[in-house]
């Protein structure tokens, strides 16, 4: 790839963290005003109204059938949990100390996708997951003091989306992407429409409170769409580290809007993290640069 698409890459995918962490943010300033699953319904609405105009659109619509594929049917599943678990937790611990646990998916991805798609994992990469793990548990802070069940639920959601995202590994290209957010979204929808009642009934909504949901539901759209266009513009190895940028954006949003103050084992456990997720995308990188060299030396096989 050249520079000119790895910057464009660079610059989209910043683009999708600062969506990302605006959602996050817009979504924590409402959830005391009502349940998680009155706020997975209302974003989930509008999000949904906005991909089916998008499918529509790039006439992405396929037979209904084509979501009992399991593949498809276990990341819609895995998709609904995650919001559901990471709604829950943002109302009730920092918004930095969320984000921090979220940095740990890409770790969570290449042990999955060790453990159950065969992926070759070298010793050193094994490493690099075992300390990123022991960052989280130096966010997390097992003890009186720093462990929340909150911070635990948010473990949870990494365990959902990171199955999310090997699930998609095996979802063919046949399926265009917008259909399965138009199917995932809709299905969040339904999950929290049903869970309003048992969450605490349905409360009213100041024009605020819309207002913050109708931008999270603007910014989540935005994260998703900018993060493919990113994979797609140029080299991962170069543009995926830059996913960590969200961090930069939680804590500084965490620290002006909601007076939140990152104690130093937090900043040292996201510090642990980031370097181990550093360090396996770029074992990654030089593992796809020596497969590559070793196709061109021997050449196609007949």
């Amino acid at each position: 790839m050249g520079s000119s698409a790895n910057f464009r890459g660079i610059v989209f995918m910043c683009l999708a963290m600062v969506g990302f962490a605006c959602n996050d943010a817009l979504v924590k300033s409402v959830t005391g005003a009502m349940n998680t699953g009155q706020i997975m319904f209302v974003r989930g609405l509008l999000t949904t109204l906005m991909v089916v105009a998008l499918a529509y659109r790039f006439q992405a619509f396929r037979p209904i059938r084509t979501i009992l594929r399991p593949a498809i049917l276990l990341r819609i599943a895995m998709e609904a949990l995650a919001s559901l678990t990471y709604i829950s937790a943002l109302g009730q611990i920092p918004l930095a100390n969320a984000a921090a646990i979220m940095q740990a998916l890409p770790l969570a991805v290449t042990l999955g996708a060790a453990l159950f798609l065969g992926e070759p994992v070298g010793w050193r990469r094994w490493s690099a997951i075992f300390v990123g793990f022991i960052g989280v548990l130096v966010v997390l802070r097992p003890g009186p003091e720093g462990f929340t069940p909150a911070a635990l639920t948010v473990v949870a959601c990494v365990v959902w989306t990171a199955t999310r995202d090997l699930c998609t590994r095996r979802i063919g290209t046949e399926v265009p992407s917008l259909f399965i957010t138009v199917t995932t979204s809709f299905v969040t929808t339904l999950l929290g429409a049903a869970l309003i009642v048992p969450f605490g009934g349905w409360q009213p909504m100041s024009t605020t409170a819309f207002t913050h949901i109708a931008g999270a539901s603007v910014l989540l759209m935005l994260g998703y769409q900018t993060i493919v266009l990113a994979m797609r513009e140029g080299d991962i190895s170069v543009i995926a580290p830059f996913r960590y940028t969200s961090l930069i954006w939680s804590i500084t949003l965490g620290i002006f809007f909601f007076a939140e103050r990152p104690d130093r084992w937090m900043l040292v456990g996201v510090a642990i993290i980031v370097a181990s997720g550093l360090y396996t995308f770029y074992r990654e990188s030089k593992r796809g640069r020596q497969a590559v060299a070793q196709r061109s030396v021997t050449g196609p096989l007949e």
